[in-house]
């Protein structure tokens, strides 16, 4: 049995899902022969799929999406004698798994209670720095076990039965276009967004180019947008990892700040993405990272005089905010430093 086992647990949204895939591999520089599982939600598991630095995949909840029983999952933890969990995102009920499975060295995000009643060591957050990523500040719970981290980009790992699916799906969707541009226009309402008429006249503006095939890549595609003549939606109702497969086949991705734009970047795809300032929203805090991307921002003045506040509530629209034609144009202005 190797002398270090440790679990990494991340069972929210796949954005960050894709932002804790660093941890494994900066783990696996320093103890190579250490044995390493991810414990996740069933609906980003594949995100993890064929990842050399992963030893096992552990789902916290069962297929049809409800919570393991807390005696199973705290059994099946248990058996694996693992030395270290680190548990990226608080959750009341997972610390008391992870403590009585039997894990002598816990490691938790902030100092909550529940952490404190079980010996939880932490890494304090409470005072966010804006020009930290939220991959790096994972990465801090390795640096409490002394692990010098020299690399936080994220990335997905494809089989080659995976690319050739991509390129399979690649070549029977471009027919006579040459670039596979995706739009994915819905975000779950973690960020700031455009507003659904915006994205429907930047897609007929974009595949208004003779050499495009535009993609809208959403998995439930919003109302108005889903039946656009020679526009496809190949991830609608997909899995995530055929969905994975379809993100890798393309040329550039169009999005907000949101789980499939992580996604991108971890394939190293481009990427041009909508961000709102505001520190909790910052692309200094949750840009892609290890791709070539192109932000965009609305003007100060926009943010100075219309910000609602809430991400949830501002659409970007208004004077100074952000319009399909300036995205438009920022999307010219990028695809030429791609050699396009």
């Amino acid at each position: 049995m190797s002398e270090f086992r440790f679990l990494i647990s991340r069972i929210d949204r796949i954005g960050d899902v894709v932002l804790s895939t660093p941890l494994p591999r900066e783990i696996k520089k320093k103890y190579p022969n250490s044995f390493v599982t991810v414990l996740v939600k069933n609906y980003t598991k594949d995100i993890y799929l064929n990842n050399p630095n992963v030893d096992l995949i552990l789902t916290y909840d069962n297929e049809n999406g409800g919570n393991k029983p807390f005696w199973k999952l705290r059994n099946e933890i248990r058996k694996l004698k693992f030395s270290h969990s680190f548990m990226l995102l608080p959750e009341e009920r997972l610390n008391y798994l992870l403590f009585l499975a039997g894990i002598p060295n816990r490691f938790g995000v902030g100092h909550k209670v529940y952490q404190m009643l079980t010996f939880t060591k932490y890494v304090n957050r409470k005072k966010y720095k804006q020009f930290r990523h939220e991959a790096d500040y994972c990465l801090d719970m390795l640096r409490k076990i002394n692990v010098e981290v020299k690399d936080i980009h994220p990335e997905i790992f494809l089989s080659e039965e995976d690319k050739k699916r991509a390129i399979d799906f690649r070549t029977k969707v471009l027919k006579n276009h040459n670039k596979l541009i995706g739009i994915n226009i819905s975000s779950g309402n973690s960020a700031p967004n455009l507003s659904i008429d915006e994205y429907k006249k930047l897609i007929f503006e974009l595949k208004k180019i003779a050499t495009f095939q535009i993609a809208v890549m959403d998995k439930e595609v919003p109302t108005f947008i889903d039946n656009i003549e020679e526009v496809i939606y190949p991830n609608r109702n997909n899995n995530l990892r055929s969905s994975i497969i379809n993100f890798f086949a393309l040329d550039l991705l169009v999005s907000n700040s949101t789980g499939p734009m992580h996604i991108a970047a971890a394939l190293k795809v481009p990427t041009i993405s909508l961000f709102c300032p505001l520190t909790a929203c910052s692309p200094k805090r949750w840009g892609p990272l290890g791709n070539l991307s192109e932000i965009i921002l609305p003007t100060r003045h926009y943010c100075d005089t219309q910000c609602p506040i809430d991400p949830k509530k501002c659409d970007y629209s208004g004077e100074g905010g952000l319009k399909a034609d300036y995205i438009l144009n920022r999307f010219n202005s990028f695809t030429k430093t791609l050699a396009w």
